[in-house]
C-alpha cells in the first residue's frame, strides 16, 4: 500500500521503519524543518524493549543509554535538600532504558529505509476519504492519493482535527504546564543530582546528563489560550508564571529558557478517544492516547503502537479497518495503564499549597527510612 504518515516524531519514524520493511510505500511529512529533539531524556521500558529488539535498534539504544541522575532531591529556597524522591514514586517498571531524546531520534532516522520519502517543512491541509483511497492536500500546495493515512503528529494532531474533530473534544487538561530548556551555564560532568524547588503550584528544577544541564519548570494553571506554534508566546507565559521569584536558581533558569531557541513548552493534557480510526485514517502515539510526560511512557507507547499497527496490517492486508480495530485492541491496555499512572504526577511534583509541599516531603522522608 501507499501510506502517508503525518509527523516525524518517535511514533512516525517507528511506523515508517516498520511499514516500509513490511513492503509498503511510505511517505512521512513533518511540519518542522528538522527532527524534533528538544526536551528531556526519555525511557524505553517494559514490552517496548522487546519491540526495540525486534526492530533491530536495541543494541544502538543500549550504546546510548544514560543514567540521567544518581538521585533526585527536593530543595528549599536556599538550595538545601529537604526530601528525596523515592524511586518507587515514579517508576513501576523493573526494565527501563533511559536515553537522550536526540539519540533515540537519530537512531530511528538512521534505521529509516532509504526508500522512505521524508519531507520536512510540510504538513497536511485537507484529507478526503472516498472509501478506497484518501486524497491529501498539503500546505505546500501538493496533492496526492494514499491507501491509508497514519496520524502520528502528537497531542495537537492536525490529522485528528481534520478527521475526528476539534482537539478540545478529546483533551483532558490536567491543570499543569511544563517547560524544559537547555541550561549550559549550569552544566557539570561531576553533577548528577537532580534538584527540584517547589513553591505553591510551581516547580523549578535542574537535571543533568553527560555534559548537559536542563532547566525544568512546571506550574498549575487553568487552560491558557495561545498559539502553541508561537515560541515567543510560550516564553512570555513561562516568565509571567515565575515573575518575581528570586529563590534558588530560578532567575538564571528563566534567563536560560528565554535564550533557548528550542525551548519545549506545552500543556500537560491527556487525549481520550473512543476510537482511534475512521475509514482509511488511523492515529498512533500521542495523537491517539497521549498520557503526558508525567507517565514517562510516551516513547514506549510509540514503539508498541507502530509495531502493532504494522503487524495487524500484515494480518488483515485486504481490510485496513479490520487491521485498525485489531491494532486498537492490542494497544489500548498499554495506553490506559500509562494514562492512569500519570494521574498522580502533579500532586507529587508540583503540590498546590505549602501544606501539600510539607506533607509530600514528610511522606518521602519516611519512605526513605524504611
Amino acid at each position: 500500500m501507499r501510506i502517508l504518515i503525518s509527523g516525524a516524531g518517535t511514533a512516525g519514524l517507528c511506523a515508517g521503519i516498520n511499514l516500509t520493511r513490511a513492503g509498503h510505500q511510505v511517505e512521512i511529512v513533518e511540519r518542522a524543518g528538522h527532527l524534533r529533539v528538544n526536551g528531556s531524556p526519555i525511557d524505553v521500558r517494559g514490552a517496548a524493549i522487546e519491540t526495540a529488539r525486534e526492530m533491530g535498534i536495541l543494541d544502538a539504544v543500549h550504546q546510548h543509554r544514560i543514567t540521567m541522575t544518581e538521585q533526585t532531591t527536593f530543595v528549599d529556597s536556599s538550595g538545601t535538600a529537604v526530601a528525596p524522591l523515592v524511586v518507587q514514586e515514579i517508576n513501576d517498571s523493573p526494565e527501563d532504558i533511559e536515553i537522550p531524546r536526540e539519540d533515540l531520534m537519530n537512531i530511528l532516522r538512521d534505521a529509516l529505509p532509504d526508500q522512505v520519502d521524508l519531507r520536512f517543512r510540510d504538513s497536511i491541509a485537507t484529507l478526503t476519504d472516498d472509501g478506497n483511497r484518501v486524497t491529501a492536500t498539503f500546505d505546500s500546495g501538493r496533492e496526492a492519493g494514499y491507501d491509508i493515512v497514519v496520524g502520528a503528529d502528537g497531542v495537537h494532531s492536525r490529522v485528528r482535527a481534520l478527521v475526528f474533530g476539534p482537539e478540545e473534544q478529546f483533551t483532558e487538561h490536567l491543570g499543569v504546564y511544563v517547560a524544559i530548556g537547555d541550561a549550559p551555564a549550569q552544566a557539570s560532568p561531576e553533577h548528577r543530582t537532580t534538584e527540584i524547588l517547589n513553591l505553591p503550584g510551581r516547580m523549578a528544577g535542574m537535571a543533568y546528563y553527560r555534559d548537559k544541564a536542563l532547566g525544568m519548570f512546571e506550574f498549575r494553571s487553568e487552560p491558557i489560550e495561545y498559539d502553541y506554534h508561537d515560541l515567543d508566546a510560550q516564553k512570555r507565559i513561562l516568565t509571567e508564571a515565575f515573575a518575581g521569584i528570586e529563590d534558588w536558581k530560578v532567575p538564571q533558569l528563566l534567563k536560560n529558557a528565554q535564550d533557548d531557541p528550542d525551548l519545549y513548552f506545552d500543556v500537560i493534557a491527556q487525549i481520550h478517544m473512543p476510537v482511534w480510526h475512521r475509514g482509511r485514517v488511523v492515529l498512533i502515539g500521542d495523537a491517539a492516547h497521549c498520557a503526558t510526560p508525567m507517565a514517562g511512557r510516551g516513547a514506549s507507547l510509540a514503539l508498541l503502537g507502530a509495531w502493532a499497527l504494522t503487524k495487524e496490517l500484515d494480518r488483515h492486508s485486504a481490510n485496513p479497518e479490520a487491521a485498525f480495530s485489531a491494532y486498537e485492541q492490542r494497544q489500548r491496555p498499554y495506553a490506559r495503564a500509562a494514562q492512569e499512572f500519570a494521574r498522580g504526577g502533579a500532586d507529587l511534583v508540583v503540590p498546590a499549597t505549602w501544606e501539600d509541599i510539607e506533607a509530600r516531603n514528610t511522606r518521602l522522608r519516611a519512605m526513605q527510612q524504611r
